[in-house]
Order: C-alpha cells, then structure tokens, then sequence
C-alpha cells in the first residue's frame, strides 16, 4: 500500500495546475490583447427580411426591409434601411474604440475570417424568415458569409457566427433608437 506522503506529493502538481487553469477556464471574454493598433478592419452587416411570394405558377423571394451596417477601421459607421422599396435617409454615427476593438478581437482571435463561406439552405416551407451576410476585410484578408435564421434552416450555424451577428445587432440598434 503507497505511503500518504506519496499521494500528497501527488496532489501538489495536480493542484497547481487546477489554479492555473482555471481562470482561463472561466473567463468568458475575449482579451483585448488580441488586436493592436496596426490591425485594419472593415465591416459590411446585412440583414434583409424576406418573404416568399407566390404567383400561382411561379415562386420568388422579395426584400421587405434590409439594414445595412457598414463600420469602418477608425469606428465610423453607416447605418442605411430600406423599406419595401424605399430608401430611408442613412445615420451615421461613430463607434467608441473600446467597442471596436470588442469586434477585432471577436473576429481575430475566433478564427472568423477562416470560416468558409458555405450557404446555408433554406426550408421549403417558410414563407418569411430573415437572411443575414457579414463581409470582413482584416488586414486586407476579405471574408463573406451569408446564412439565414435559425428556424428557417436544418443546417448547422456556428456559434462564432451567431456571436458576431449579435454583437453587430447590439451596434444596429442603438443607432437606430
């Protein structure tokens, strides 16, 4: 039978390292230390809210609304709706750095802009669902995605995507209110 001397020098590595991991374990953000002040970052959001329309013979797919997000590297942003045909008059607004560099480092740090731009398919049988499209240029590496709701697709949608497009609807709407 081992000696308790030998469990207990045991115990000391495991221990440390349990103190070592587990802030790194918990933490749930992530670190600003991932972007720095020579990243160049441009974003184009889109979310365009479809409905299928159905003529008797022939079936297609129409624009309700579309919002438009453009934020650019120095946090200048610019917020366009159109409205079942009708262009709204566009907002432009700036962004504080902290929330930008919030965005860099959710896009650098993630992987986002390796993330293949695969299509989604859409259900045959929803009628009205929302599609969305981010479009990232990272130090002139370009990345565009486009991926319907949830409930309207049986594929799967990352989890990094919907994190980023919740971030961005976050920015879309307070400039909006």
């Amino acid at each position: 039978m081992a000696k308790p001397i030998y469990f207990l020098l045991g115990a000391i590595p495991v221990i440390a390292a349990i103190l070592l991991a587990l802030p790194l374990v918990t933490k749930n953000e992530i670190p600003m230390s991932a972007t720095n002040s020579f990243d160049k970052i441009e974003i184009e959001y889109t979310k365009h809210q479809l409905k299928k329309i159905s003529n008797g013979i022939a079936e297609r797919t129409g624009s309700q609304k579309t919002e438009i997000l453009l934020i650019k590297n120095d946090g200048e942003i610019k917020y366009t709706i159109t409205e079942k045909g009708y262009p709204q008059p566009d907002i432009k607004s700036k962004i504080d750095e902290k929330k930008l560099n919030k965005i860099k480092a959710l896009i650098k740090e993630t992987g986002f802009i390796a993330i293949e731009p695969n299509s989604f398919s859409v259900l045959e049988n929803v009628k009205d669902y929302q599609k969305s499209s981010v479009k990232i240029t990272l130090n002139g590496r370009v990345n565009q995605i486009h991926w319907p709701e949830s409930n309207a697709t049986s594929d799967f949608i990352p989890p990094i995507i919907t994190m980023v497009e919740s971030e961005l609807d976050k920015i879309m709407s307070e400039i909006s209110e």
